[in-house]
C-alpha cells in the first residue's frame, strides 16, 4: 500500500515538473519577439522593393531596347515620314528657310521667256501678292515633297545613320548629324530642302538654284530637364534588362519568405500591376506638360507624334506588365482555398462536368485516353502550365494582348484536360455500375 502511495506521488511530482518546464517554455515564448514575424517584415521589405522596381525595370528594358538597339529605334521612327504633322511641320520650317534666301525682285527677271509663263500662271492662282504667292507655292512643293517616298526613304536612312547621335543626345556617346544643343534634339533638313530645290527649279523657278546648301534644324525633342534625363536614361540604360529580373526575384524571394504564400503573391501582383499603370499615368500627364512647355516656333502635333512614337514601345510593356499582374493574382486567387474561389472552381467543374454527362449520353467516349487524362492529370496541368511561361519567355516583345491569348490557350486547354478527366470519372462509375452483381 505504501509503495503504491509512493509511486502516486513520484507521479505526481514528475507531472508537476513537466508542467512547470511548459509554463516556462510558453513564457519564454512569449517574453522572445516570433521568428515569424521578422520573416513577414522582410518579406514585406522584399515585396515592397520589387513593386518599386517594376516600372524603373520596365523603363530600364525600354532604353536598352529603343536606344541599344539600332533595328528597334529605325522600326519605331520609320512611320513618322508618313505622320501628317510631321510632314506638316518638316514642309513648313523648309519653306522659312528657303523664303529667307530667295531674291523675289529677281525672281521673274530672270526666268527665260519659255518659263516665264509657266511660273507667272503658277504664282498667279495662288494670290496678288507676289511674297504671299511664291510663299504658298514653296510651301506647297514642300508639302509634296515631304509627303513623298523620297522624304520617307531620306528620314529612314538618316535616322539609321544617326542612331549613334540619338544615342548621345540621351546617354551622353556617340555623335552624327542629331545634336544636343541648347536642351534641344535636333534634325539636319539639308536633303530635304535640296528636293525642294529641285523641284522648284523644275517648276521654273531658276532662281533658287542659285540658293547654296542650307542647313536647317527641325526639332525632335526640346527639355529644360533634358540633361538631368539624359544621366537617368544612361543609368537606366546600364541596367538594362537586369533590372526588371531583379524586382521579379524580389518579389518571389518576398513571397517564399511569407507565412501566406499565397496571399503575398496576390498582393504582390497586384501591387506590381499597380506600380506599372501608375508609370502609364504619369507618362500621359508628362506628356501634357511638355507640350505646353514647348516654345512657339514648335510645332506641338509634331512633338506630340514625336513622343507617342518614341513612348510607344514603353507604353506597350507597360500595358503587358499590368495584365500579367492581373492575371498572376486571380490566377493565385482562384487556386486559394478562399469560399469564393472555391465557389468559382465548383461553377468551372460543374459546367464542364455537365457537358461531358451530354457527351455521354450522346455516346461519345474517350477509349484509353480518359483513364490515361486522369492518372496524369497533375503533371499534364503542370505542364500546360510551364509550356505557356516557356511561349510567354521566348516572345520577342509580348504585348498585353499576348499574355490574354496565352492565358485564353491555357484556359481553353485546362478546360479539355477536365473534360477528359471527366469523361474518365463518368466511364468508370459506368463500369463499376455495370459490373456489379444484380440485386
Amino acid at each position: 500500500m505504501s509503495d503504491a502511495g509512493s509511486t502516486a506521488r513520484d507521479d505526481g511530482r514528475s507531472e508537476l515538473h513537466e508542467l512547470r518546464e511548459r509554463v516556462a517554455t510558453l513564457e519564454a515564448e512569449r517574453t522572445r519577439p516570433p521568428r515569424h514575424r521578422v520573416q513577414s517584415l522582410l518579406a514585406a521589405v522584399l515585396i515592397i522593393l520589387g513593386c518599386v522596381l517594376a516600372p524603373l525595370g520596365i523603363v530600364s528594358a525600354w532604353a536598352a531596347d529603343e536606344v541599344g538597339d539600332t533595328d528597334r529605334y529605325v522600326a519605331t521612327v520609320a512611320p513618322l515620314a508618313s505622320d501628317p504633322d510631321i510632314q506638316d511641320a518638316v514642309a513648313t520650317r523648309v519653306t522659312d528657310v528657303l523664303m529667307r534666301r530667295l531674291d523675289l525682285p529677281a525672281l521673274l527677271s530672270d526666268a527665260t521667256p519659255a518659263e516665264r509663263p509657266r511660273l507667272e500662271k503658277a504664282l498667279g492662282r495662288l494670290g496678288d501678292s507676289l511674297e504671299g504667292a511664291v510663299r504658298s507655292f514653296v510651301h506647297d512643293k514642300a508639302r509634296a515633297v515631304a509627303g513623298s517616298d523620297a522624304f520617307a526613304t531620306i528620314w529612314t536612312e538618316a535616322n539609321r545613320t544617326i542612331h549613334a547621335s540619338v544615342n548621345k543626345a540621351l546617354t551622353g556617346s556617340g555623335g552624327g548629324a542629331v545634336r544636343l544643343e541648347d536642351d534641344t534634339v535636333t534634325l539636319d533638313l539639308a536633303p530635304v530642302v535640296e528636293l525642294v530645290k529641285k523641284r522648284l527649279v523644275d517648276e521654273g523657278m531658276q532662281v533658287a538654284g542659285r540658293i547654296p546648301e542650307i542647313h536647317t534644324d527641325f526639332t525632335l525633342v526640346r527639355s529644360d530637364d533634358i540633361g538631368k534625363v539624359k544621366t537617368y536614361v544612361r543609368l537606366l540604360q546600364i541596367a538594362g534588362n537586369w533590372l526588371p529580373v531583379l524586382a521579379v526575384l524580389l518579389v518571389a524571394g518576398g513571397v517564399l519568405l511569407a507565412r501566406r504564400r499565397r496571399r503575398a503573391l496576390v498582393a504582390g501582383a497586384l501591387a506590381v500591376a499597380v506600380t506599372t499603370g501608375l508609370l502609364g499615368i504619369g507618362l500621359r500627364v508628362f506628356r501634357a506638360v511638355y507640350l505646353d512647355a514647348l516654345p512657339a516656333g514648335v510645332s506641338q502635333g509634331a512633338a506630340g507624334a514625336v513622343y507617342d512614337t518614341m513612348t510607344h514601345l514603353l507604353h506597350t510593356m507597360i500595358r503587358m506588365a499590368v495584365v500579367l499582374g492581373v492575371v498572376v493574382a486571380l490566377a493565385a486567387w482562384l487556386t486559394g482555398r478562399g469560399r469564393r474561389a472555391g465557389l468559382v472552381r465548383g461553377l468551372w467543374t460543374s459546367g464542364i462536368g455537365a457537358a461531358r454527362t451530354t457527351a455521354d449520353r450522346a455516346g461519345l467516349r474517350t477509349g484509353p485516353v480518359g483513364p490515361f487524362v486522369r492518372r496524369y492529370r497533375t503533371g499534364i496541368v503542370w505542364t500546360l502550365v510551364a509550356a505557356a511561361l516557356v511561349v510567354y519567355l521566348l516572345w520577342s516583345h509580348p504585348t498585353g494582348w499576348v499574355v490574354v491569348g496565352l492565358t485564353l490557350a491555357l484556359l481553353l486547354a485546362l478546360a479539355v484536360v477536365e473534360f477528359l478527366g471527366a469523361g474518365a470519372r463518368s466511364e468508370e462509375a459506368a463500369a463499376a455500375k455495370a459490373a456489379a452483381p444484380p440485386m
